[in-house]
């Protein structure tokens, strides 16, 4: 298996944390039933409610790039990118099991 990690870190503007939030929160459900989906957690940040982290694993590195084409990871990218400050990827690999 070539299972590739991911973290995600969204800042939103503040005025638009909750609506963000919302939107995010839509990608959990449909994300978890695609294929090639090993699991995917939405966290958002105790002392900054304005930070919203993804850690997710997938088969492959293919399989995050099919979920990044899907019409609800699509949608979701065009009601937030207005209101996020800052949007971060990192694809990571364990060191260590």
């Amino acid at each position: 298996m070539n299972k590739l990690t991911v973290v995600a870190k969204l800042k939103a503007k503040q005025e638009s944390v909750q609506k963000v939030k919302d939107e995010l929160t839509k990608l959990i459900e449909p994300t978890r039933k695609e294929d090639g989906c090993i699991d995917y957690f939405m966290h958002q940040d105790n002392e900054d409610p304005s930070v919203f982290i993804f850690y997710e694993n997938w088969e492959s590195e293919d399989f995050l790039n099919s979920h990044m084409k899907t019409d609800h990871f699509k949608a979701c990218l065009s009601v937030i990118e207005e209101q996020l400050e800052s949007f971060d990827l990192h694809k990571v690999t364990q060191v260590m099991p």
